[in-house]
């Protein structure tokens, strides 16, 4: 009698365990499926909001966002004056 009711409970317990793993697995794969549903509506509505002509630039190389720096550094001073026509 002792030994089935061991049985009895390891087999629950192993149910309950498999029972989370794969409860847990389900759930992450639907958050999953549900932020890249939302990302792909934020792609769309971002382009939809863009003008058709204009430029988009994604990446710029590390290069040349360090060279872009060093050029504005300084500068000449332009001394100038408004004419009125």
């Amino acid at each position: 009698m002792v030994k089935f009711l061991i049985i009895i409970l390891g087999v629950g317990w192993l149910l309950g365990q498999l029972i989370r793993y794969f409860l847990r697995t389900k759930l992450a794969k639907f958050a999953r499926q549900v932020n890249e549903a939302a990302m792909e509506q934020q792609r769309a509505q971002q382009q939809a909001s863009r003008p058709k002509n204009s430029v988009n630039v994604d990446f710029i190389p590390r290069e040349e966002l360090e060279k872009r720096k060093k050029d504005i550094e300084g500068g000449e001073y332009v001394d100038y004056e408004e004419v009125k026509e």
